[in-house]
């Protein structure tokens, strides 16, 4: 195997980690994602959206190089490597300190990309889908993120059937946390995501985001990512994505109430804002 040469930070943790709610900061270099596809397809809007999130009190970015929409269509490990790593390379280059997440769920691109200076791997799956991402994590010692989901993109929407959604999603996690830690994942590195908008409906959504403690209770750090999403535009009765700011506002109060770790969300300076109002109130 290709020598190991991490050229990131060395330490993959945002500042203040555990005492706020962080900020992960979406960028898609995908043409058929749901908010933003095809936004930024140039090095220049690219590193102006970074200098943008980074402005505004990001604390880490996530790159996206496949969609995870329903309906998306997977591309493959190869397109995806070359959509990604040169932009991967370029920010590393202009912001070294940066911390970069890479948002895969194959094994091949998590490998490239933590090669090429990523520092988190967020993997919509929880290493479901490519097993051999979890020896991937395991070698080079870094923060995963598993989020539950079920089926693919394809056909996740049909796969919202549950009896109890809170605890059929925690007892999911749980057995994928096990896989992980079996794969030599250290705990330590291990970030949970109950998959808001992943083969759950609009109550199901609401009724794990109700129920946040619940997934508390498995003593690892949560991850949550509703921003724009569906569900949203369905309480709102709002069919842009971009129009949905409002109501992923709302959801980072909630988490913050719940002292939830980390959001993932598209718009950055103004959940940074509400945050910081928010984590005074609540995290004081």
């Amino acid at each position: 195997m290709q020598e190991l040469q991490i050229i990131s930070r060395k330490d993959p943790w945002p500042k203040g980690w555990g005492e706020k709610t962080s900020i992960m900061g979406v960028i898609n270099l995908t043409p058929d994602s749901f908010s933003d596809g095809g936004d930024l397809n140039s090095s220049k809007k690219i590193l102006d959206q970074v200098n943008h999130f980074l402005s505004n009190g990001v604390d880490i970015i996530d790159l996206g190089a496949q969609s995870t929409r329903p309906g998306a269509k997977e591309v493959g490990s190869k397109i995806e490597i070359k959509r990604l790593i040169p932009y991967l390379k370029l920010i590393r280059s202009e912001y070294p300190e940066t911390l970069i997440s890479v948002d895969t769920f194959n094994s091949d691109v998590a490998h490239e990309a933590l090669l090429n200076g990523a520092n988190w791997i967020n993997d919509v799956t929880g290493g479901r889908r490519d097993n051999e991402i979890l020896k991937v994590v395991s070698e080079f010692n870094c923060p995963f993120v598993i989020t539950h989901s079920r089926g693919n993109s394809k056909n996740m929407n049909e796969l919202s059937n549950y009896k109890n959604v809170v605890s059929e999603v925690k007892f999911s996690l749980e057995n994928l946390i096990k896989n992980a830690l079996e794969k030599n994942i250290s705990r330590k590195n291990i970030i949970v995501d109950p998959g808001i908008g992943f083969s759950k409906d609009l109550n199901q959504n609401l009724e794990i985001l109700r129920n946040l403690d619940v997934f508390k209770n498995l003593n690892l750090p949560i991850l949550i990512g509703a921003s724009r999403k569906r569900f949203i535009g369905e309480v709102l009765n709002e069919n842009n994505p971009k129009e949905r700011d409002i109501g992923t506002l709302a959801i980072s109060c909630l988490c913050s109430n719940f002292n939830i770790d980390i959001v993932r969300v598209h718009n950055v300076k103004l959940n940074y804002q509400i945050l910081k109002v928010a984590d005074r109130i609540y995290r004081k």
